[in-house]
């Protein structure tokens, strides 16, 4: 999954990116509100941490355009300000789920999963298909009574193909599900990420549909 961050506090934001990241989340980091609603309009990220007090442009402001958009990426504001009516406006701005600084960074993790678990349509912690299930906190998947644990990128691609089971995935929409700007990637990083995914779980786990892409089967 790929994830906006929007944060002008430098200690903060590379404690947050490094989190993610070990979380195995593809991380874009920017640090005015003006960027993050550029930036948005493209629609490459699953979710957005949203902090207020930003330069250029308010977080507040920054939500209240992305909804006006139409846009309806799950939004976490994390910020500094406490107060009840602060929460109230950013809640009634559109957004999902709010964080006041300081706060752990496996709670923020276990809000971002279940945001993104509600807007993919999902409402149980485990992601299945009926045939593989995936535990998002954990990142182990089973098949049967086969059990095992996933690399990041393997549980990125996996975790984007469960949200949306019978959904026919493009190379080009993995890719940008599994890598951030900064990343490079390799001509055949999907390829050999379904291969891996496939050798733990059977060759059938991942389906090619020829010309179109990958999915997992929908029960």
């Amino acid at each position: 999954m790929r994830i906006l961050l929007v944060e002008d506090d430098p200690m903060i934001g590379e404690a947050i990116s490094v989190a993610l990241k070990d979380a195995a989340y593809a991380v874009d980091w920017v640090k005015d509100g003006a960027t993050a609603n550029n930036t948005l309009e493209y629609g490459e990220h699953q979710a957005v941490l949203l902090d207020l007090g930003l330069p250029k442009r308010d977080g507040l402001e920054v939500l209240r355009r992305l909804r006006q958009a139409g846009n309806s990426v799950p939004v976490i504001v994390i910020t500094a300000r406490d107060g009840v009516e602060d929460r109230i406006k950013g809640l009634d701005l559109g957004a999902d789920d709010y964080l006041v600084k300081p706060f752990d960074v496996h709670e923020m993790l276990a809000r971002l999963r279940a945001i993104i678990r509600r807007h993919g349509g999902q409402a149980a912690p485990m992601l299945s298909n009926g045939i593989i299930s995936l535990d998002p906190a954990t990142r182990e998947v089973r098949r049967g009574n086969v059990a095992e644990r996933l690399s990041a990128r393997e549980f990125a691609l996996l975790h984007a193909l469960l949200l949306q089971p019978g959904r026919i995935f493009t190379r080009t929409e993995l890719e940008e599900r599994i890598y951030g700007w900064n990343e490079e990637v390799e001509s055949n990083a999907v390829d050999f990420l379904i291969h891996g995914v496939r050798k733990k779980l059977g060759a059938d786990t991942i389906k090619n549909v020829r010309g179109a892409g990958w999915m997992v089967e929908k029960s």
